[in-house]
């Protein structure tokens, strides 16, 4: 605090204040990388949290993370509001947070940055004491702990905002899911992080509330992301967004949203980012730009007409989805990406490559022969 204490942060209130919450949005990057695991507890990757904040791109409205750790998802919101001049006092942010000294660093990180924030007067359990009971989001943001099996699900079997199944009392995932759409507005839309197996998962009822979900009309895309974004684990993830009432709404500058109920957007974005480090990968803003472009574009507020993209993106109906058993794995869906055409006619192409073939076999068994003759001339006989 003493060696910070000391940096020039500007003169300027706001350069002051942008310059420490970088300093400080540094340090918890720095702190969950050696942390490792338990640095998953607190921080999101910046450029995870950026995908879920441009695709989700929240202008004006309440703004909710039931998982808030240390708050990143409200520093790059506000982040995107200036960044397409639009006004911070147009959101109102919530959140809640169960770790007590998580609560703390969100509640510092938000400060630093003159973010006004309710988190509620203490750290809680957004499940088992839910501090905005009455809350209804226009835009959930979050990060929910992967697969916690120690989520006290037994005491909840008749909780009220189980509309689409009871989630197994062993995998917390699909209670996020459900906690988060009670949560939304009557046009809200969430975005938020769960493991590869929430996409296909049939155990223990998984399969039947992703189904109910589906067919309810909720899901509006799915986002595959690479390996390594995390340093807390090393398994792939995925993104998902759910949207109520998809036949309406308003999106960026005011645009009015296409009508996309009956279809789901599939986005395969595994093989995108660099390997930033041995063990860490992160994705480039043009990464990031082309999914959420992709996204735009087929929601209706984007700057060009969508279309689907072999290998990368497939707009696909419930209907497909039903086919392929209500699993919502992107590359099921968007096949494999399309290869260079040379115009090559099929006939002439297999002439060329058989001729091809056949000088390399003549070649080949030169060589062998030729080899064999080495070995005897030297008294070895094969």
């Amino acid at each position: 605090m003493d060696l910070i204490g000391t940096i020039g942060l500007g003169t300027a209130e706001h350069q002051a204040r942008d310059t420490l919450g970088r300093v400080y949005e540094y340090f918890l990057g720095r702190f969950a990388s050696a942390e490792g695991k338990r640095g998953g507890e607190f921080y999101t990757p910046a450029s995870v949290v950026r995908v879920l904040v441009t695709m989700l791109a929240p202008y004006k409205g309440r703004i909710y993370d039931p998982c808030c750790g240390s708050g990143g998802m409200f520093v790059q919101s506000e982040k995107f509001i200036e960044a397409h001049d639009g006004k911070v006092g147009d959101i109102s942010v919530y959140g809640e947070e169960s770790n007590p000294n998580t609560w703390k660093l969100a509640l510092m990180n938000l400060a630093i940055r003159g973010i006004e924030a309710d988190l509620g007067p203490e750290a809680a359990d957004t499940f088992h004491k839910d501090l905005h009971p009455d809350l209804r989001a226009d835009y959930i943001l979050a990060n929910p702990p992967f697969n916690i099996s120690d989520w006290g699900g037994d005491l909840l079997r008749d909780d009220k905002r189980w509309q689409y199944g009871v989630p197994p009392t062993g995998n917390a995932n699909f209670a996020w899911v459900q906690h988060m759409v009670h949560h939304l507005a009557p046009y809200g839309i969430a975005g938020f992080v769960l493991a590869n197996g929430s996409m296909s998962s049939n155990t223990s009822g998984e399969g039947e509330i992703r189904k109910n979900l589906i067919e309810a009309d909720l899901v509006d895309c799915m986002v595959a992301m690479p390996g390594q974004l995390f340093y807390s684990t090393q398994i792939p993830v995925c993104l998902w967004f759910l949207a109520k009432n998809r036949d309406d709404g308003r999106g960026m500058a005011g645009k009015e949203l296409f009508e996309r109920t009956g279809e789901v957007l599939f986005i395969d974005a595994r093989n995108m980012g660099f390997m930033a480090d041995r063990t860490h990968r992160e994705l480039t803003d043009e990464d990031i730009q082309k999914i959420a472009d992709t996204y735009h574009n087929w929601r209706g507020d984007g700057k060009e007409e969508y279309e689907d993209i072999p290998g990368f993106c497939k707009a696909a109906s419930i209907d497909e989805i039903r086919k392929n058993g209500h699993v919502l794995t992107p590359g099921r869906y968007v096949g494999a990406a399309a290869k260079d055409d040379d115009d090559e006619p099929f006939e002439e192409k297999m002439d060329r490559l058989t001729k091809e073939l056949s000088a390399q076999l003549a070649e080949g068994r030169r060589l062998e022969d030729e080899m064999l003759k080495n070995f005897r001339v030297l008294g070895y006989e094969l």
